[in-house]
């Protein structure tokens, strides 16, 4: 029982937005979508949604169409926010609420428990205007929640927020997972689908190039990551002894490299000590998904790279 994305195409005149995407998502899981800025990912959102058709494929929730269930099993915050700006923040949240059937009286109990989960509950009464981006972003997150939806789809959630609030965010996630929620996500920020997400799917150019769990994911490289710091000044100049070893990021704290799949990593570590290095940090694991999107996909974009590979967006 899922919700399953099978062979979408979509074709804007010349343009073939989705062809062939095809994924599935686990009930009570938190999904990440990834991709580049045109990849694909709001395209099959508003698919899911029944926003739009697609020329061929299909997709189901717990075997049946999706357009078939009905409304209120889903919850949707786009990108672009779609609040009125000119009118109270609490009076909108009800009116979004009985949309879907909700009593006025339970709508602002729990628009207000999650005001004051947020830290925004002295906005209640503020026009949406006058809100920054942020906090603007998260009254859309709780006018998404309030109809009690079975499956959460969310258009870039964590834009706009400081850190603060995306650990507030984060946390909100986790709990709803744990309450049998399925939450799925897009963002560029990698490290946050990272800690969050039970699986992910890649999509470029409306191809999905990985998908499975986020372990699966990151192991498909075939190759591992070794993060090494020594005590010594004069760098890591005899990896140059270790055949099929990259070094894919020089920092402060560690060096973090790139083990081929036929190398065992602690042949890195036994040379180290052989020449006499002090180990400070020798940790071996599975690549980013920022190492598997650069390898399946391609560096991103310059215009891109900054919400790519950075976590934290100005409130």
């Amino acid at each position: 029982m899922s919700l399953v994305v099978d062979g979408l195409r979509k074709r804007f005149g010349d343009v073939l937005a989705l062809d062939g995407a095809s994924f599935a998502v686990r009930p009570g899981e938190v999904f990440g979508f990834l991709g580049a800025n045109g990849a694909g990912k709001t395209t099959t959102m508003r698919i899911v949604l029944g926003l739009m058709k697609p020329d061929e494929g299909s997709v189901t929730w717990n075997g049946e169409p999706a357009r078939s269930w009905p409304r209120r099993t889903w919850g949707y915050m786009p990108e672009e926010r779609g609040l009125y700006l000119r009118m109270p923040v609490m009076d909108q949240l009800v009116y979004f609420a009985a949309l879907y059937g909700v009593s006025r009286g339970k709508a602002r109990e729990e628009a207000m428990a999650w005001l004051e989960r947020f830290r925004i509950a002295d906005l209640a009464d503020r026009r949406a205007e006058t809100l920054s981006k942020g906090n603007q972003q998260k009254v859309q997150y709780i006018a998404t929640m309030l109809q009690d939806p079975d499956v959460l789809l969310m258009d870039e959630p964590f834009v706009g927020l400081d850190p603060v609030n995306v650990a507030l965010l984060k946390s909100a996630f986790l709990e709803l997972r744990d309450t049998g929620k399925t939450l799925v996500f897009s963002t560029h920020q990698l490290e946050q689908a990272e800690a969050l997400c039970d699986s992910v799917a890649i999509i470029d150019h409306g191809r999905i190039v990985a998908s499975g769990s986020t372990r699966d994911v990151r192991r498909s490289t075939g190759h591992q990551a070794v993060r090494i710091a020594t005590a010594s000044d004069d760098g890591l100049d005899w990896l140059g002894t270790c055949p099929d070893v990259t070094v894919t990021r020089s920092g402060n704290d560690y060096t973090e490299l790139r083990v081929g799949a036929g190398l065992d990593p602690q042949v890195i570590l036994r040379t180290a000590l052989d020449r006499g290095e002090t180990i400070l940090r020798f940790e071996v694991t599975d690549p980013s998904l920022e190492d598997v999107f650069v390898e399946r996909v391609g560096a991103p974009a310059a215009n891109e790279e900054r919400t790519m590979v950075a976590s934290g967006a100005r409130a």
